[in-house]
């Protein structure tokens, strides 16, 4: 594709040596994370906000940041962007038997726990299915993906109940490491608790990361109303009880 390759271009003039930009000749493949990841959550953000203008233009940013990597990479004698894609073509043909071969599924669900499967058999040095999920993923998104892959070998139930009996279940040893003052123990529980609310949201196809921003940003709001009501009235915040805090945010659901 011409845009493609003239972005192959660009990098490899703006990492020129001699006529190069100092910034980008100054970077290395450790340099970039924080800015790799930080274009990742703008992309997630316009994805969120279903704004396709500014996704194509934050899809643009990551692809950026995958050339940059492939052409130090390069540099470096190690692998170049053809070797990128070429891994990724094989991968995608190898995990669609059911595609590119003979292999039948019935559903979703049979595509979801074939790759997961296949993908042990790659990966030999893999003791465990569990094994790979990166473990700087945000901790809602980790318990999510340990979860499905667990299901992929039928390690799941079959229905909402018992995953909410589970979480009711939590919430009673919860209360009781609360009633007994065992901080170790608060935390485990509170991180059980926490494990079997993104069970339930899986179960119901709901993405807990996602939901769990939702909610935040619902907080937000409600409380920039409340700080702007005391700001406007001239009233001091900080002097409010918690039941008058109560009846603005109240207020402030309404709105």
């Amino acid at each position: 594709m011409k845009q493609f390759d003239q972005l192959i271009e660009i990098m490899a003039r703006l990492r020129d040596p001699e006529t190069g930009c100092p910034w980008d000749n100054k970077q290395t493949p450790m340099s970039l994370r924080a800015n790799f990841i930080e274009e990742l959550y703008e992309a997630i953000e316009a994805i969120e906000a279903d704004d396709a203008e500014a996704l194509s233009e934050e899809l643009g940013d990551l692809m950026l940041h995958i050339v940059f990597q492939a052409r130090m990479a390069e540099e470096a004698q190690r692998f170049d962007i053809r070797t990128v894609l070429e891994k990724i073509n094989d991968k995608l043909i190898r995990r669609h038997p059911h595609i590119f071969a003979d292999t039948k599924v019935e559903d979703a669900e049979g595509v979801k726990q074939n790759w997961e499967l296949i993908k042990k058999r790659e990966k030999k040095h893999r003791k465990s299915i569990l094994d790979g999920i990166p473990g700087s993923m945000p901790a809602l998104i980790h318990a999510s993906r340990t979860q499905e892959k667990a299901a992929a070998l039928g390690f799941d139930w079959d229905d909402i109940p018992p995953v909410i009996e589970k979480i009711e279940e939590e919430l009673e040893e919860l209360k009781c490491a609360l009633k007994a003052q065992q901080e170790g123990q608060i935390t485990m529980e509170i991180g059980d608790l926490l494990f079997s609310v993104v069970n339930l949201a899986r179960k119901l196809n709901i993405d807990a990361e996602a939901a769990l921003k939702a909610s935040t940003r619902k907080f937000t709001e409600r409380f920039h109303f409340i700080e702007e009501y005391y700001e406007k009235n001239q009233k001091d915040i900080r002097r409010a009880g918690l039941e008058e805090l109560d009846e603005i945010w109240e207020l402030a659901k309404k709105h």
